[in-house]
């Protein structure tokens, strides 16, 4: 596992080789700057000078500026990308509509594969309008031939009783229940024990409580995915032995997922505490290191 502290515009001076799946969990333009519990002591979420320790400062003096910042950061992730390689971005109602204009003329509109919903299950603070409980993650393929394990269990959920019961009433020669559908004109068999295609919202990967620690994995870096959420997008977007990366690597998550399932990976971040959390994290799992430098790394930006 490659781990370098450097800006995300300058992973590929690091990279060796092309990436069959870039995961990218930038800042949101949330507008305020966050910390890290560290200690059970310390007060969590949203950076203060006397209590957390500083991840990094995600406020902008506007969604242009935000956006102007961004785009040569997806442009130098495209170009680390192999032909059948997808890049997913991972963002929020703040800026998600915007980026995914940069993202349709860099990468073309056509290469625009689908968006995750995902539902953390965190609730809604809204007084007024819809609340917002969910983020989504934009997925661009490089080209035409791009990884998608469809039948990967990861991406398959069991079919409701009633359905097996009355559908899959036929069985194959090895004891298989089945059943076949007529689309267009042609047949389709679709195995109970397979299950069902989960489709684009996500709502069976809660999020991870960062800031406390309720769950073993928590690292308490302030905005960690769960290690589900980043295990089934390894799974469905990348193969065994391919390369992984993750130009904002946070808390490490993308890096721990695919080191578990067998692939190779490389992540950067510009935040001391984000190379120290994945690195601690990493070599905890019993997975090796290797400590890339950057002495043109770019300052981290510093709360205000």
């Amino acid at each position: 596992m490659l781990v370098v502290r450097a800006d995300a515009a300058d992973l590929g001076k690091h990279v060796h080789g092309k990436a069959q799946l870039a995961y990218l969990d930038p800042p949101f333009s949330v507008g305020v700057a966050f910390g890290a519990r560290t200690k059970k002591s310390e007060s969590r979420g949203r950076f203060a000078r006397d209590s957390a320790r500083f991840a990094y400062d995600d406020r902008w003096p506007s969604l242009e500026h935000y956006l102007a910042w961004l785009e040569p950061r997806l442009v130098a992730t495209r170009e680390l990308l192999g032909p059948h390689g997808t890049m997913w971005l991972h963002l929020d109602q703040r800026a998600v509509h915007d980026a995914k204009r940069i993202c349709d003329r860099l990468f073309g509109a056509r290469a625009f594969v689908g968006e995750i919903i995902w539902v953390p299950g965190n609730g809604t603070r809204a007084r007024k309008g819809p609340g917002v409980s969910h983020q989504t993650i934009l997925i661009y393929a490089a080209g035409k031939d791009y990884v998608w394990n469809s039948k990967d269990p990861a991406l398959r959920a069991p079919f409701a009783a009633t359905s097996l019961a009355m559908h899959f009433t036929n069985e194959d020669d090895d004891g298989r229940a089945y059943r076949v559908r007529t689309i267009g004109g042609k047949s389709y068999r679709y195995y109970a024990d397979e299950g069902r295609a989960l489709g684009s919202v996500w709502m069976d990967c809660p999020a991870m409580v960062a800031n406390t620690p309720l769950r073993k994995e928590g690292t308490g870096y302030p905005t960690q995915k769960p290690l589900k959420l980043l295990e089934r997008i390894v799974r469905a977007a990348s193969d065994p032995g391919a390369l992984v990366i993750d130009p904002f690597c946070g808390s490490g998550t993308t890096l721990h997922a695919a080191a578990l399932l067998g692939r190779d990976a490389a992540g950067c971040d510009i935040g001391e505490l984000a190379i120290e959390t994945t690195t601690r994290r990493l070599r905890e799992a019993g997975f090796p290191v290797e400590l890339g430098t950057d002495p043109t790394r770019r300052r981290p930006r510093s709360p205000r």
